[in-house]
Order: structure tokens, then C-alpha cells, then sequence
């Protein structure tokens, strides 16, 4: 692999354009925080952590084609009670750089556990993944549970139930070089966002201007394709999880994947956030905010 001064943007000018922009979104982060950069044996992985030192460790895993900031809306109530670790995916945009490609879900979960290594926050970490990054947690949690104390799964990708056709149509043609198509992926996406008022359809903006800007800046990859989990392997998952989607979620149908968690995995505790689709940690902060921290601190 050919690992630049700038890598892994496609030049140092691409990579001087997204870090501004990152920059000046990571402003809007409304807690103190400190930042780290961890190596791993897959790159470097950039870390913003908040909250009080000492507190239980709760670890944020962002969806696809994003990055950390994806937490802004939730990470002052989370931070309020734990360390939380807001991690760029080293295989996506944001600041963390991959010097090796991530191949498959093991890849994905060795780097996590050389990840925790290195920030030693104990083994009894909480581990919360939106969409892509709720597939992560799962296979984190399958791989390595005595690392972890509970896991919370936000509309994972794929894990219950395969994605819509739609879905499929909608994002070939949202990654078309042209902002045009993606604003209007992500104003399909988040349609409860950009209904509910202007703050929310300009919040959906600056989410379309990011993705554009991302895809016009880093260096393309082959992305690991998610995976429905079999009944055999949701059964399997002995710890403590929590399962929210949308009622409106986009991906696949909010009440069949509620059906066979609690068909399969009754051991899951599921439940569907009304006036949200994909777009649930936005749209209905507090009451994601809420239900994810009732559920965290139970004993």
C-alpha cells in the first residue's frame, strides 16, 4: 500500500479541505474533551474522549461514511455519566489513518480490542454502534465478550433483517459525483429530520455538504459488505443489549426487525423510537439519550 504524507486522502489539498471542515465541526462539540491519537497494527485511530475521568467507559461507533461527530447531539447526556470514547473507524472518513486494509469483521474486531488496549479502559466497557457501527458492536461482542459489560445496537446495518431494494437504488445514486444527489439521499434518509423544522433541514445540509465533501476528498476503498446475523448467532449473544430503530427507518421494516429479535433473541431488549427513521440519534436525541442511559445504568 502506498501511504503518503496524506494519505488517505487522494492529495495534501483534499486532505487541507475535509480537516477544515472537520475541524470546524468538531467546535459544535459541546462538552471539554481531549483527543488521542492510538496506534494499532492497521493505522493510527483518533479518539475524542469526554466525560469525568474515573467514570464507567462508554465507547460511540459511528455509522457508515462518517465519523465521530455523528455524536454531537448525544454526547453531552452520555459524557454526563460516563467516559465516553468517540472513535473515527479507521476504515472511514474523519482523522484516523489505515496503513493496512480492513479485509473482514475479525479485521474490524482486532483492531477494536488493540484499540481498547491501548486506552486501558478496563473490561467492563459499554460499546454503542449506530448502523454500521452497531454491526461492528455486534461482532465485537461476539468475538471478545468479557471486554465488555453491555452493548447497545442503534438501526444496525443489515445484523436483523437485509436492506431494501430501495436502499440499495437510493445510495448508487447518492454517491454520484454531484452534491445534487447527495442532498437528496440524505434528505431521503433523514426525512424526519428535515420535517421536523429548519434546524433540522439544515442540519440534514451540512450532513449532504460532508458526505459530498468526503467522497470528493479520500481515496476510494473496498469497503467489509454487513452481513444478516443468523437466528443461531443473535441467540448467542450473552450480554446485556439494547435494540432501537425507527419507526420510520429506512433500511428495512422497524416492526420486522423488532418481530424476530423477539422471535430469536428475546434476550435483546428491542424497542422502536416513534418520529425517527435512520436518522434517530437526531431527530429524537432525548429520547435515544434516555432510553440508552436507563438501560446503561441498570445494575
Amino acid at each position: 500500500m502506498e501511504v503518503t504524507p496524506y494519505h488517505p486522502f487522494r492529495s495534501a489539498k483534499a486532505r487541507e479541505q475535509y480537516l477544515r471542515l472537520y475541524d470546524m465541526r468538531a467546535k459544535k462539540w459541546p462538552v471539554p474533551s481531549e483527543t488521542r491519537m492510538v496506534d494499532t497494527s492497521y493505522g493510527h485511530t483518533f479518539v475524542r474522549i469526554s466525560g469525568s475521568a474515573g467514570a464507567p467507559p462508554l465507547v460511540l461507533m459511528h455509522g457508515s461514511s462518517g465519523n465521530s461527530l455523528q455524536w454531537i447531539p448525544n454526547i453531552e447526556a452520555l459524557s454526563g455519566f460516563f467516559t465516553t470514547y468517540a472513535v473515527d473507524n479507521i476504515y472511514d472518513y474523519g482523522r484516523s489513518v489505515y496503513t493496512r486494509p480492513i479485509k473482514s469483521p475479525d479485521d474490524f474486531t482486532h483492531w477494536l480490542d488493540e484499540l481498547f488496549r491501548a486506552l486501558e479502559p478496563g473490561n467492563a466497557i459499554n460499546l454503542m454502534g449506530l448502523s454500521y457501527g452497531g454491526w461492528l458492536t455486534c461482532h465485537y461482542a461476539l468475538r471478545f465478550p468479557k471486554r465488555l459489560d453491555k452493548i447497545v445496537l442503534l438501526a444496525p446495518a443489515f445484523t436483523v433483517l437485509p436492506l431494501r431494494p430501495a436502499w440499495f437504488m437510493r445510495a448508487v445514486v447518492g454517491f454520484l459525483p454531484h452534491r445534487t444527489f447527495a442532498r437528496n439521499f440524505m434528505y431521503w434518509l433523514a426525512e424526519d429530520l428535515v420535517r421536523k423544522d429548519e434546524a433540522g433541514r439544515m442540519m440534514a445540509e451540512e450532513m449532504a455538504d460532508e458526505a459530498f465533501l468526503a467522497m470528493r476528498c479520500f481515496k476510494p476503498k473496498l469497503m467489509v459488505y454487513p452481513k444478516v446475523l443468523k437466528s443461531k448467532i443473535l441467540q448467542s449473544i450473552s450480554l446485556p443489549a439494547l435494540y432501537l430503530v425507527g419507526e420510520n427507518e429506512k433500511l428495512y421494516s422497524a416492526r420486522k426487525a423488532i418481530q424476530r429479535l423477539n422471535e430469536v433473541a428475546p434476550r435483546i431488549k428491542a424497542e422502536i423510537i416513534p418520529g425517527a427513521g435512520h436518522d434517530l440519534t437526531f431527530v429524537q436525541a432525548d429520547i435515544v439519550n434516555k432510553k440508552v442511559l436507563d438501560f446503561l445504568k441498570q445494575p
